[in-house]
This record gives structure tokens, sequence and C-alpha cells, in this order.
């Protein structure tokens, strides 16, 4: 164990409340601000979009020691379900026999994750308004408004877990040589349900992450453990379809009834959260340092938000955190070093799936229709199944794995260059299972 220290978490996010957890265990005195009310009190926002746990985000949780605790708010999810226009709702196995994403939902997750917090005994100050910090002293301060008195509170160490706009990053920002980069993307999403039926059981299979690939726009839904589902659609801020382009209750049954025929039953549920729920953008955050010496660093979306394609924003800070844990184990009471490792193993990674996530944002919505892609994906599927030694596909590098998000990337642009050439070959859709292209892959993989 460490000597104790005085340490404040701004934010009560999952992130937050994990870290809390482990900074217990290792008998620090916590106390965690959030400028929201307490989650467990407020109805949730209507701008959730459900959670994908994976391999990184369990290991954190076992390693804190709550992973049974958290399972029992999952559902797991061992393949996509692909709405496709004019064809049956066919399936695609997300990996071998065993591996699954789970559905969980953020805001029962988040009460839960503040529970155990509690429990481990970390102390909750919400709607406490972080105003300032002073970087050197690990000072923060708190009010009412920017313009009211202050309350000054001092730490021995500050970690900011507030999420994309940061106030901790906000004030780290105006550090010379401190390096900052945002980019929203043209699509935002929108938070719909999918109720459970009378008995309560679903109305889609719920062993599915279900996709309506549309284009420029898509659908998803991923279920509940009450029966219901929580869909997001992703579509256009502006343009002829896009958010914009629907305005009113004719325009959205329009909308649904042509590009989503197969639940038009849902269409009158659909359209009402249409109007009710925001819509939300999406942002890749990358900045860099994350640490002020030995008093301040961030975690999560404060260093690295990332669009939600590859279902890894949690999973990525949830990995942080085990990062810092082990870092503090090795460390002891050098926090420079801890903060300094820790930022230097992450950064690669973070930046590593923030480039998957977007990449997986263009095929999910443009190609998981495409025929040509469909071919690509059941060959390198057959060719690592036959051959798990010579080939992991990419998503099971990044979903079904915890090494790193970087060696993923760089294998992942690998095999893409093989496929490349693989998909060249004359006649392709017809040989596509035969011995010829085995030794083709092989060949390429030899070279």
């Amino acid at each position: 164990m460490q000597n104790q220290k005085e340490v404040a978490i701004v934010g009560s996010g999952l992130v937050g409340s994990l870290l809390a957890i482990f900074l217990r265990k290792q008998g620090h005195k916590v106390t965690i601000f959030d400028r929201r009310p307490d989650v467990r009190l407020v109805e949730f926002s209507g701008r959730s979009i459900n959670l994908a746990m994976s391999n990184r985000g369990w290991k954190a949780l076992r390693e804190a020691g709550i992973e049974d605790e958290i399972r029992k708010l999952a559902l797991p999810l061992d393949k996509r379900a692909m709405h496709v226009d004019d064809k049956p709702v066919y399936f695609q196995k997300y990996g071998e026999d065993g591996e699954a994403i789970y559905s969980i939902s953020r805001g029962i997750l988040n009460r839960k994750m503040i529970d155990l917090a509690e429990e481990a005994g970390a102390e909750f100050r919400f709607e406490e308004k972080i105003w300032d910090v002073d970087l050197p002293n690990a000072k923060l301060y708190t009010g009412e408004s920017e313009k009211s008195v202050w309350k000054e509170y001092q730490f021995d160490l500050i970690f900011g877990a507030d999420g994309a706009f940061s106030r901790t990053r906000h004030k780290m920002q105006r550090q010379s040589r401190f390096n900052y980069s945002q980019h929203f993307i043209d699509v935002g999403y929108k938070e719909l349900t999918i109720p459970a039926n009378p008995d309560g059981s679903h109305k889609l299979d719920n062993a599915s992450f279900h996709i309506w690939p549309r284009g420029n726009f898509m659908l998803i839904a991923m279920p509940n453990l009450d029966g219901s589902f929580t869909c997001t659609l992703f579509m256009p801020f502006e343009g002829d379809i896009s958010f914009e382009s629907i305005q009113t209750e004719q325009q959205a049954d329009q909308f649904f009834e042509q590009y989503f025929p197969d639940i038009k039953d849902e269409i009158s549920n659909l359209k009402r959260d249409f109007f009710k729920n925001p819509t939300s953008a999406m942002v890749t955050i990358k900045c860099y340092p994350w640490s002020y010496f030995d008093k301040i660093t961030l975690v999560g979306d404060s260093a690295h938000a990332i669009v939600p394609f590859y279902g890894q924003g949690m999973n990525a800070g949830f990995e942080d955190i085990s990062v810092l844990n082990e870092k503090m184990s090795q460390h002891g009471d050098n926090w420079e070093i801890i903060f300094e490792e820790y930022q230097r193993e992450r950064k690669p990674n973070t930046d590593a799936i923030a480039e998957l996530s977007y990449r997986n944002f263009v095929e999910m919505s443009s190609k998981t229709a495409d025929p040509s892609f469909l071919l690509r994906k059941k060959i390198e599927k057959k060719f690592a199944l036959k051959y798990p030694e010579l080939w992991v596909p990419l998503y099971s590098r990044v979903t079904f794995s915890d090494k790193a998000y970087s060696d993923a990337l760089d294998i992942g642009d690998y095999q893409r260059g093989i496929m490349d050439e693989v998909m060249k070959i004359p006649g392709i859709e017809e040989t596509w299972d035969s011995e010829e292209v085995e030794l083709k892959i092989k060949d390429l993989l030899n070279k």
C-alpha cells in the first residue's frame, strides 16, 4: 500500500468511479466532485448509447474486485444481426464460441459504480462546480458561478475524469507546449427506444447487436435486462436525409416506414423519442501531455474522447485505470514516475483506438451491406477459423484481447493489404473457399 494521500477526482462517471475504488484499495482518501446532480436521483437524459463491455473492461473490473457485481447488469451479445433492405435478417458471429460483447445501460452501470465507490469509502460531492484548478499546488476552486465566491480545496493529487469537455484539461491547455485537437464528425446521434413485449420479453433477438445500415445513416439497437432495446439513430446533421430534414410527424412517419419497415410497429415509439430526445454530437479529442508533474493527470475521455463505433470508449477508459493501478503497484509513492509511465504507455494506444473507431464508423454505415465487403469478411473468417495461429481478425484483437490497441492497428493494416491482394484474384466470387485462395493468403503472409 502507498502512503495515504488526499486525492480529488473531478467527474463521477464510469471511469472516475472505478478510479476511486482502486485508490481506496491503495489506502487513499478520495473525494469526487461533479457539477451534475447525483445520477442515482434523476431520470436518464435520453442522450445515451448503450455500452458494449468487452475484455479490457472486464479485466479492469476483475482487478477492482467488482466484476461479478457488474455482470448481473449485462446481457451477452455473440453476434451482429444485420437488417439490410429487402433481405431476411442475417447474423454475423463476433468471434469464436463463447466470445461476446456485453450490452449494459450506461445509466444503470453509472449508478452501480457510484454505489460501489461509496461502499469502498469514497466521498461524493454532487452539484459542486469546479471553476479553477491550481496546477502547481493541486488546489480546486468550486462555487455557484464563475463570478460567485469560490471555496478552496487543497489536495495532494487531482485526477481529471470530467469527460470530453474537461474543466481540468481546459486549465492544463493554458500551459506552454500543450498539444490539443478536437474533431467533430458531421453525423449526430439520437437515442430511441423499442419497449418490451407486454410479457416483458424482447421484440428482437436479445443475444444480438442489431444494425440497420443505410449508407449515410444507420440505426443500431442493443437489448436491456427489462426487455427493452436502447436504439441509436446515427445520421448527418444537415442534408437530404438528415436530422434537419425531419421536422414534422408526417416526415418522421415516412422516414421510419421507408427505411426501417421491419420495425414499423414501433414507429409511434420511435417517432415520440425522435422529437423528445436531443440530437447529440460526436467528437474525437486528442491531447498531450496528460499529466502535470506529480500533481495532476487526466483519465478517460478527458484525455482521449473517441467516437463510439468500436464500442471501446468505456473499455479504453477502464484500461487507463488498470494501467495506472499497475504503475502504482510498481512505483509506490513516486507519483511523477507513475504519471509519466502511464501517459507514455497509453497515448499511442488511445490514438490507435481513435483511428480504429473512426474507420469502423465508415465500415458499419456504408460497407456492411456491400457484397464485396461481406465476401472479404467471409474469406477472412474461414481462414482465421482454419489457421487461428496465422490470422486473428482485427475485431477480435481489439474486442476479445487486452493486447495493445496500437499493435491491433498495425497488424490490421498489414492484414488489410493482404486481403486487398486476395480480392484481386480473378473470379474470387466463385473460388473464395478454394485451396488456391488459402495458399495465396499463406504466401502473402510469408513475404
